[in-house]
């Protein structure tokens, strides 16, 4: 898992290279479309990465974006024949399981044109696709996905970078490598002594950190075993806030963006309430250091990989193996 999480920077940069052309391609068939709303298939870390490309989508694009879930097509047969002419992305590391593809299937049947980021340019799901952006991210074998993962932000990223007319994302993206580079030292072994002890944590995100904290609560539970959940700043007190109380546990992803404000103010109630933070961010308040970049969804990318390298190090510290997590495979099959 270090080893495949330090070849990201790397990765990301080569992607961005071998992929210049498809992407000039998949903007101007995007564009032509003009897409009413768009539809994400995806599941695990790749669901994480389909709600990024929900937040730029909708962000910056203005295209509304939904989660369309595999079960609709695989088990209730219900895919809606009103998907003629919307976008779908679908997002996988392998491309090869069967609710996916039979997902992305449906759907183009159904009049979608379908885009699908895949690691494995020979899989079924890359078959099924309309426009293919491969991920580059090599073989990854550890069964915690990390650079994969992170070429998946960055090969979203790109395609809306590539779809709008600003050039700040487009800009940062020119700088990837370096700024995954920088983001690889960063040292947050600070966290790892609070965190050794505990069973269970709240993870909080908001705007382009929501899906970073969704991907970090997945790997806190598949890697170190710390039983840990992910809410948006503006959800949180909807009803978790209510579990807070003094030494309880909360790690943070400060967003960079407009919703710093606000999710900084949601950190102090619950400083307030005796809650023990861990937080990172460009924020000036937060504890870990966190890369600096010229767009937030850039810094969110970082920050990611930041927090690899720390579960990383946490699961050896409870003793676990990092690599191998019980019960999980590869490729999950689900129906």
């Amino acid at each position: 898992m270090a080893r495949e999480a330090a070849e990201a920077p790397r990765r990301a940069a080569l992607q961005r290279e071998r992929n210049r052309n498809a992407l000039r391609e998949a903007a101007r068939r995007i564009r032509a479309l003009d897409p009413p709303f768009a539809i994400t298939i995806a599941r695990g870390s790749s669901d994480h990465a389909a709600s990024f490309a929900k937040y730029l989508f909708e962000t910056r694009l203005g295209i509304p974006t939904v989660s369309q879930s595999p079960s609709l097509a695989t088990l209730f047969k219900a895919t809606s024949p009103r998907l003629k002419g919307t976008l779908a992305l679908a997002i996988s590391q392998s491309g090869r399981s069967p609710d996916l593809i039979e997902t992305a299937s449906a759907a183009r049947a159904a009049g979608a044109t379908v885009v699908a980021m895949v690691n494995d340019e020979t899989s079924p799901l890359a078959r099924e696709a309309d426009i293919l952006l491969p991920l580059h991210a090599g073989e990854e074998h550890s069964i915690a996905a990390t650079k994969s993962f992170i070429a998946s932000l960055v090969a979203v990223a790109d395609l809306v970078s590539a779809l709008q007319t600003g050039e700040v994302l487009a800009k940062a993206l020119d700088e990837i490598e370096a700024v995954l580079e920088k983001a690889y030292t960063r040292d947050w072994t600070a966290a790892i002594g609070p965190l050794s002890a505990l069973d269970r944590l709240l993870v909080l995100g908001r705007g382009c950190t929501l899906p970073i904290a969704g991907e970090a609560a997945l790997k806190f539970k598949e890697v170190a075993r710390i039983h840990a959940e992910a809410f948006s700043s503006a959800e949180v007190a909807h009803g978790p806030m209510a579990l807070i109380g003094e030494g309880d546990p909360v790690f943070a992803f400060a967003p960079g963006d407009a919703a710093q404000d606000s999710f900084l103010e949601r950190l102090g109630s619950l400083h307030e309430r005796g809650a023990q933070i861990l937080s990172a961010g460009s924020a000036n308040t937060c504890a870990l250091p966190a890369i600096r970049s010229r767009d937030p969804a850039v810094e969110a990318i970082g920050m990611i990989l930041s927090f690899y390298r720390l579960v990383e190090a946490l699961a050896r510290s409870r003793g676990l193996d990092p690599d191998r997590p019980p019960h999980l495979s590869k490729v999950t099959r689900t129906r």
